[in-house]
């Protein structure tokens, strides 16, 4: 099976992208909403989350992400060992998925993917880009938060530039019409590819 990692810096708009390719036929695996539906369930990763950020982690038995967010995104070491504690299981969440696909290609969008090494499991790469600016805008929008905390965010993740020196494909996310149009061509692109 042929694995297409899809990142980008948050706000770049992976999701629209990955539903491009969703309208294509392509299975999109979103890395963020399983590892938390499994931050979650699992009860391991709940007495793992808990032993390291504290009983504040969880408020009535579910993820407390506001508190969680103001831990991890102002010290890395946080984040470090909360991803060394969710990632391994994700990974091993879209192994057994990736299994029951019966598909050409299967897209696994992960907003961190270079920064934890999940790229070396990808066959090819797209990222995702759009200028800070959209960015910023877009996610004051949707997630009704702070310029300094979208930023403390950026911050925690690799530059576009960084991004676009690893990838096989860039799509440039500004108008939606573009976006789609250039979705379509690296579909074709993957598929002569693999063929």
């Amino acid at each position: 099976m042929i694995i297409v990692g899809l990142t980008g810096g948050i706000g770049s708009g992976k999701t629209t992208v990955a539903k491009e390719f969703e309208a294509l036929g392509i299975p999109v695996y979103i890395a963020d909403i399983e590892a938390k539906k499994l931050m979650n369930r699992s009860k391991v990763i709940k007495r793992k989350l808990i032993a390291l950020l504290g009983e504040n982690a969880y408020l009535e038995g579910k993820l407390n992400r506001s508190y969680i967010a103001g831990v991890i995104f102002n010290d890395k070491t946080y984040l470090e060992k909360m991803n060394a504690i969710v990632h391994p299981k994700v990974a091993r969440h879209f192994e057994k998925w990736v299994v029951k696909q019966n598909t050409s290609y299967v897209i696994k969008e992960v907003a961190i993917l270079f920064e934890n090494g999940g790229d070396a499991q990808c066959d090819y790469v797209i990222t995702v880009t759009a200028p800070k600016a959209i960015r910023i805008q877009r996610l004051l929008k949707r997630d009704n938060t702070s310029k300094e905390k979208v930023e403390a965010i950026m911050k925690n993740q690799w530059s576009d530039s960084e991004k676009i020196k690893y990838s096989d494909f860039v799509i440039v996310n500004e108008n939606l019409e573009e976006t789609r149009l250039q979705a379509y061509k690296i579909h074709h692109k993957i598929l002569q590819k693999i063929q």
